[in-house]
């Protein structure tokens, strides 16, 4: 595991006690408390505005949220078919009759999947170029299937933006492996991306 970074912080001042003037009630630390916090910005239609923390930007649309469950959902099979009962793709259909997953993104774990078989001996081959410090056979099962589903989906699927899906397989091995999985899912994907993008400019130019 990595190990967190040093966190630091200071000690706020003490709070002033609030002065009180003859013949007026104390106060409570509460309520000293309260004066010390700022008043509420008001706008110039004379609405006050109560400062909120933000919530975490959600998708876009729809369609977003459904393409990362079908991510979510492929990799959670991928990753069950790797113990050796069933292949991914039965996982997959199991799941969904028995309706622990959602059929509407079955139109982007499907597919994926299907890409991820049929491209399996070259997808195993690239991590194995790409990662040669971290053999397939002793790597952990959930790493494999995350460079599997993203090297598919990156290389040979193609179904969103390169950088999207870069992100979005980053973000899914944070969630499932870790920080270092993380930082190997990244390094793989985006050493794979630049390959294919300079074979690209290779073939353009002698095309031309």
């Amino acid at each position: 595991m990595v190990a967190p970074d040093s966190a630091w912080s200071t000690s706020p001042a003490p709070l002033r006690r609030a002065r009180c003037a003859s013949g007026s009630p104390s106060r409570s630390p509460r309520q000293s408390q309260r004066t010390q916090l700022p008043p509420p910005t008001v706008s110039p239609l004379g609405r006050r505005k109560v400062a909120t923390r933000r919530a975490p930007a959600a998708p876009k649309d729809a369609a977003a949220r459904a393409h990362t469950a079908g991510r979510r959902d492929a990799l959670t099979a991928l990753y069950e078919s790797d113990f050796g009962m069933r292949t991914a793709l039965a996982v997959l259909e199991r799941r969904v009759a028995a309706g622990d997953m959602a059929e509407e993104t079955l139109v982007w774990s499907r597919p994926l999947l299907e890409v991820v078989e049929a491209n399996r001996p070259q997808i195993d081959a690239a991590i194995e170029r790409l990662a040669p410090a971290f053999p397939l056979a002793t790597m952990a099962r959930i790493d494999r299937s995350l460079l599997r589903c993203g090297l598919g989906e990156v290389i040979h699927s193609r179904t969103a933006a390169p950088t999207e899906a870069i992100a979005a397989w980053t973000s899914l091995a944070r969630t499932y492996s870790g920080e270092p999985a993380r930082k190997l899912v990244n390094g793989v994907l985006g050493t794979a991306l630049r390959e294919v993008a300079a074979t690209a400019e290779i073939d353009g130019g002698s095309n031309s």
